[in-house]
């Protein structure tokens, strides 16, 4: 079987950012696109989920319904939870479910974030990839997709694309 790659795809304004402090993301909303920039080919090679309970609680306040539903999603938590039917809660070792997924997955696994967990793989070369799509907003604060002290990473750029004012740049480990 072959080894499927641990992809963070994330949106970050040109400071940097992936939220506003509070956790909002309205900011998405207000740059021009190009249909949905790529994301539906995108997710079409995703298999599993892995995403900090932050984000898992935003994607919750963004649909009435969850919108990865019929893909395996893993929330990291540092209070136990009881798993549900959408997702599973966990504390596993990122190198350990991460092994785990790369045997299982029937896709890619998406690294959705947030910083945290960005931070967590990083610290043990666990990402393969990276595909950040630049929304040309400044924030000014925010909740950073690589917080203060995070490991020194180098990555290849392989592709840009552009979507509307929307810039994706990809990142392969090399």
């Amino acid at each position: 079987m072959t080894k499927q790659k641990t992809i963070l795809y994330i949106a970050m304004s040109l400071d940097g950012y992936i939220a506003r402090e509070d956790g909002s993301v309205d900011w998405l909303e207000a740059v021009e696109g190009d249909g949905d920039n790529g994301y539906g080919a995108f997710y079409e090679g995703v298999g599993s989920l892995i995403m900090g309970r932050a984000t898992y609680d935003i994607c919750l306040q963004l649909s009435e319904q969850w919108m990865y539903a019929g893909k395996p999603c893993y929330v990291y938590s540092r209070t136990p939870r009881p798993s549900g039917e959408l997702v599973e809660f966990t504390s596993e070792s990122p190198d350990r479910l991460t092994e785990r997924l790369q045997q299982t997955s029937q896709g890619h696994i998406w690294l959705m974030g947030g910083g945290e967990i960005v931070r967590m793989f990083l610290e043990r070369d666990l990402i393969d990839e990276m595909q950040l799509a630049i929304i040309p907003t400044v924030l000014g604060r925010g909740i950073p997709l690589f917080p203060v002290d995070t490991k020194t990473s180098g990555f290849r750029l392989d592709e840009t694309e552009k979507h509307g004012d929307i810039v994706i740049i990809t990142y392969t480990r090399p």
